[in-house]
């Protein structure tokens, strides 16, 4: 009996200690910087933007229904935002040996065959993953460069339209871009993500 109590404290420990060091960044936070591969083999990390004024920062997928639902939203965001100076950089956060549809070479052929205008950045081991806190595909989080550094002014989902059926949609993403443009603070800087969870291997 005390053996299965002592296991037992010690997996809740575990998913606490999990849950603590993987807690979404909220506005006002620095974001990490990261340096990751991109589809094209090459690194990208904020330096690779010397003239942004933010960045568009979306962790999202090649297989979740909501991630693919999304595409073109991201693509769009990017197409709209990028000659403004806000950037979108897409982050794969799922483990391709818990989901095999988002390994590598498959994020090779997706953005391939959808024309991706941004980055599509592989992380590995999901460490920039747990640094921000991403716990769906898609999450958005929305950085400006400031004297203090990047920060965080937004985090969660890009509307409130998943199904793509809303005539009347609420767009997060650019109304906060529309108020930093205007050196204003956002109205919203927090919403709730709709998405599938972050894939990870089950541990040993």
């Amino acid at each position: 009996m005390q053996k299965f109590i002592t296991t037992v404290t010690v997996l809740v420990f575990s998913i606490l200690f999990a849950q603590a060091q993987t807690a979404t960044l909220k506005a006002g936070a620095t974001a990490p910087d990261f340096k990751l591969k991109n589809v094209d083999g090459k690194e990208v990390s904020f330096a690779s933007y010397p003239k942004a004024k933010g960045f568009i920062v979306v962790f999202t997928c090649n297989t979740c229904p909501y991630a693919v639902a999304y595409e073109k939203r991201i693509i769009e965001l990017d197409k709209k935002f990028k000659p403004q100076g806000y950037p979108v950089i897409a982050i794969n956060p799922n483990d391709p040996e818990a989901s095999k549809a988002d390994a590598y070479d498959k994020m090779q052929q997706l953005a391939k065959d959808k024309k991706y205008p941004f980055p599509y950045l592989f992380d590995q081991g999901q460490v920039v993953t747990d640094q921000y806190g991403a716990k769906h595909t898609p999450h958005l989080f929305i950085v400006s460069k400031t004297t203090k550094g990047n920060i965080v002014e937004y985090v969660g989902a890009i509307d409130n339209d998943p199904e793509g059926n809303k005539t009347e949609k609420i767009k997060y993403a650019e109304d906060v871009i529309a108020s930093l443009k205007s050196n204003q603070k956002p109205a919203i800087t927090e919403t709730k993500e709709i998405g599938c969870t972050v894939k990870r291997k089950a541990k040993a």
